[in-house]
């Protein structure tokens, strides 16, 4: 089963470890071409620290069949980065798309409250013709020892079909070094999810050598205009979406060792 009910929990021990919704626009040059004075000051009570980082995009090949294809090179995009005092919240702004994320996600309520805030300056300041993606992407890392079940097997923690050939019984996982399930599907509506999910390390474990599981959801409406009206309702079922598939994923034994309140 890949999506199951839609019952929400809070839990002691969350493996989320970010949450980024990105809500993409038909390109405003006025962003790139001067610092976003006037937007800084309206979240800067919130978002104190300010960053511009120049980002190469990805180059163009053109005409790919012929004797001699053409690369395009398009120039890099500033993307403008307004940073709570504490680091944990973030907005990223460019001129192509606005993004709000946290790696200290509490409940969904807050989260889209805090959204709201930040979609109403920008629409006020930028005044976007309308939107042609809304994403929300929930990255949770299961770690096994941060939860004292060291000596379980994924396969006694994460249901199938999201840990691929580890479910089978002849398997060894100390003999696995990559197994991982990526998916790409439509959810019909407009609505489409990108789906990774697999053991993994974190920053290459560079500084936790702990192998977690991986379960990164992205989940989009793509459309050709997205008026602002229904960006809320639109971000209420991808949640929904992600609820569905997180609850799909987990045994009752890591529900359990998590320790769940339900919520509502």
């Amino acid at each position: 089963m890949l999506f199951s009910d839609n019952s929400r929990y809070s839990y002691v021990n969350s493996p989320l470890i970010e949450v980024i919704c990105q809500l993409r626009f038909p390109t405003i040059l006025s962003i790139g071409s001067t610092e976003p004075a006037q937007f800084q000051e309206a979240v800067r009570a919130d978002f104190p620290r300010y960053v511009a980082r120049q980002e190469q995009q990805p180059i163009q090949i053109t005409n790919p069949n012929a004797p001699q294809p053409q690369i395009q090179r398009k120039p890099p995009v500033t993307n403008y980065n307004f940073i709570s005092t504490d680091g944990l919240w973030k907005i990223n702004l460019t001129q192509n798309f606005v993004a709000l994320s946290t790696l200290r996600y509490g409940a969904w309520e807050d989260f889209a409250q805090k959204l709201d805030k930040v979609l109403a300056l920008f629409i006020q300041i930028y005044h976007p013709a309308f939107f042609e993606r809304i994403g929300l992407r929930y990255v949770n890392a299961f770690s096994r020892k941060r939860l004292g079940l060291e000596g379980e097997l994924w396969d006694d923690l994460i249901n199938a079909p999201f840990i691929g050939v580890l479910s089978e019984p002849d398997v060894d996982e100390a003999l696995t070094s990559k197994c991982s399930l990526d998916v790409e599907l439509s959810l019909g509506e407009q609505r489409r999810m990108k789906l990774h999910a697999g053991p993994g390390l974190l920053g290459d474990g560079k500084k936790d050598p702990e192998p977690k599981f991986i379960l990164d959801g992205d989940f989009s409406v793509v459309d050709k205009e997205i008026a602002a009206q229904r960006i809320a309702g639109d971000l209420d079922t991808l949640h929904d979406y992600a609820v569905r598939l997180f609850n799909a994923a987990v045994s009752r034994e890591l529900h359990d060792a998590m320790g769940p309140t339900p919520i509502g």
